[in-house]
């Protein structure tokens, strides 16, 4: 896989802006801040190092779904144009910041730093980082060596780290550390936000289910917004037989009635329902006598 950006010629990498992302009572914002070549020139090093560093996980990249567990660190890939990318991708294509030095005269609102290069093709990448290390020296006392002597220091402190959490280029996220994307990117709210425009999707596609049950109960219910969300992401891979639908659910304990020309889903088995579409819910079959049923937790296709 390759970033949309090129690092080989250093003396044509220019760093558009530094910024923070604050969390407001009104939802997010970005600022710029003004910073010297020397950060720069650090902010840059992380962007590489960061890259290295996706490159090295061998078992990457993999398509990042909403309804997966992810470890630390995995390479999982995000196309920008994703509806549950959309406060990244704004950020990414966002033209006149405002810029705002006094920003961080309040580090607790403070959720995310970044930075966006361009290359000399004028390829933007955008790097961001889930602030968590500076919040946390905010509670502790800083000491640094003054001629002999240990004195506090006083200053507001600002804590760069030795890289990002995930790179936006032109066409995808490249995400290095799961659960930072989905905090900075505030992934539940746009997950549960695109429910309505899931279900409708999903609906098309499997007209035979009654979805309307669903609504209510995924309103409540993140894990199932999440499994919504993965689920509409698959429909593209062929036609989903009606009567294979059905065999599934009977065989492994998802409660469901046929009703004229719909599948109605039974009250409580809303999560089993939507297992079995997300490919979590399987049969096995190793002995004679007995068949078992099994929901998998996380699941990756055998290619």
């Amino acid at each position: 896989m390759n970033l949309r950006f090129d690092f080989t010629r250093a003396e044509l990498v220019k760093l558009a802006e530094f910024g923070v992302g604050v969390d407001g009572s009104d939802g997010q914002h970005f600022f710029t801040l003004p910073v010297d070549q020397e950060v720069q020139s650090a902010l840059v090093e992380m962007v590489q190092a960061t890259w290295n560093t996706l490159q090295k996980i061998e078992s990457g990249p993999k398509n990042y779904e909403p309804s997966e567990k992810y470890a630390d660190k995995e390479y999982l890939l995000l196309p920008l144009e994703d509806e549950i990318a959309t406060p990244m991708r704004k950020l990414h294509q966002a033209r006149d910041l405002p810029q705002d030095a006094s920003i961080l005269d309040n580090l607790s609102n403070v959720f995310c730093y970044f930075t966006r290069l361009i290359d000399g093709e004028n390829n933007r990448i955008t790097a961001v980082r889930r602030a968590t290390q500076f919040k946390g020296i905010l509670k502790k006392r800083l000491l640094r060596l003054l001629t002999d002597t240990l004195k506090l220091i006083e200053d507001k402190i600002f804590i760069l780290d030795n890289d990002f959490d995930f790179l936006i280029d032109g066409e995808r996220i490249h995400i290095l550390r799961p659960s930072s994307f989905e905090f900075a990117g505030k992934l539940q709210s746009a997950i549960l936000g695109a429910t309505k425009e899931n279900i409708d999707t999903i609906q098309k596609r499997i007209p035979f289910v009654d979805f309307e049950g669903l609504r209510k109960y995924v309103s409540k219910h993140p894990r199932a917004a999440r499994y919504l969300a993965s689920i509409r992401s698959h429909l593209d891979e062929g036609v989903i037989d009606r009567n294979l639908l059905l065999d599934l659910c009977k065989s492994t304990q998802v409660g469901v009635k046929v009703d004229g020309d719909k599948i109605i889903i039974h009250s409580g088995h809303e999560m089993g329902f939507l297992e079995v579409l997300d490919r979590r819910r399987y049969e096995i079959r190793l002995r004679h006598d007995k068949s078992e049923s099994f929901r998998a937790m996380s699941r990756e296709k055998i290619k």
